[in-house]
């Protein structure tokens, strides 16, 4: 080997050994060294394998990922996952609630007026009468599963509020505009929220949606002075028909009563006429069969009745024809007063 300008590489085996011998210094026995360094390597071992327990609070998920990748995801309490740097783990609020605005920029609830913006390009919707409807909506949801949160939807809060203003013209677009205006607001509320539920279902989104809030429900503004007016219209047409119908179910009946009592009359009067034929007719042959069987008695009988039902009631002058001429008066209708008077 040469002069002086040439250099030596360094003895790998005599930097280990120094190195060795300043680790070992500082190692309490000296000779023992190599024994506590075994000793150290495992307790450094035991809390690197410690290291891998973790917790999960009760409103909280664990997502476990592997070099990155997402492998599993825990639920509350203590868990375990292979320590760092092998494993990781990622524990996101499961339980809060969070709310996306739709049709409207703003904090809170329209009543409050804490509204920034209007956003007509996502609150006017087509209903399905083929009429322009103006909807602010606010979707509650909270995280379902952290790992589909996290992995399987790059920006999940955006994704929510897509497919809820797609969900909400799709259900608007089945509804009257009459119905979304009054007596069917709730029905939209929950088609609209189970529809949004299938859609995020679908993109394996991890997310629950717990509400849709409808927060305004008006014609768009350049009509809604006109449209007031046939809501009038109608206010007053909806009335009129009800006095209508009251007065129909009050007449109706009515009539119904009355023709019911004329059927019932006639009823009665048809019975009444037909027994009196059937009596008529039974009597006349009792009469006919007496006749048949005495007829001198049977004449001489209804002769007698007849002048009896004739002359009832009458003033009357009895004279026999046989007789010797005038016979003198008998006031017969003043002594039958008397009688009756006496009676």
């Amino acid at each position: 080997m040469g002069g002086g300008g040439s250099s030596q590489p360094p003895d790998l085996e005599e930097l280990l050994r120094r190195g060795q011998d300043r680790f070992r210094g500082i190692l309490p026995g000296g000779a023992r060294g190599s024994r506590g360094i075994i000793i150290l390597v495992l307790l450094l071992v035991a809390f690197w394998l410690g290291s891998g327990f973790y917790r999960v609070g009760p409103d909280e998920q664990g997502v476990v990922l592997r070099f990155g990748k997402w492998v599993e995801t825990t639920q509350p309490g203590l868990n375990y996952h292979l320590p760092t740097p092998i494993e990781t783990v990622i524990t996101p609020k499961v339980t809060r609630i969070n709310r996306v605005d739709v049709g409207y920029v703003g904090a809170g609830d329209l009543g409050r007026n804490t509204v920034i913006r209007d956003m007509p390009e996502e609150s006017l919707m087509l209903t399905g009468d083929e009429n322009i409807i103006d909807i602010d909506f606010q979707v509650l949801w909270q995280i379902k599963d952290a790992g589909d949160f996290l992995f399987k939807v790059q920006y999940p809060e955006a994704t929510v509020k897509a497919a809820a203003e797609s969900a909400m013209r799709e259900v608007i677009g089945e509804t009257q505009i009459q119905m979304a205006l009054a007596e069917g607001r709730q029905e939209v509320e929950v088609k609209t929220r189970d529809l949004l539920q299938s859609i995020l279902d679908s993109y394996e989104a991890g997310v629950l949606v717990r509400e849709i809030k409808l927060q305004k429900v008006d014609p768009p503004a350049a009509v809604i002075d006109a449209f007031r007016d046939v809501q009038r219209a109608r206010a007053d047409l909806e009335r009129q028909r009800n006095e209508a119908e009251a007065y129909a179910n009050d007449i109706i009946p009515r009539a119904r009563g009355e023709a019911e009592q004329i059927l019932q009359e006639a009823e009665a009067y048809k019975q009444q006429i037909v027994a009196e034929a059937e009596g008529d007719a039974a009597r006349f042959v009792s009469v006919y069969d007496e006749y048949a069987r005495a007829k001198d008695v049977t004449l001489r009988r209804i002769y007698l009745e007849t002048m009896q039902s004739v002359l009832t009631g009458m003033n009357k002058v009895i004279i026999d024809s046989e007789g010797p001429g005038v016979v003198p008066y008998l006031p017969l209708p003043e002594v039958r007063r008397t009688m009756e008077e006496a009676r």
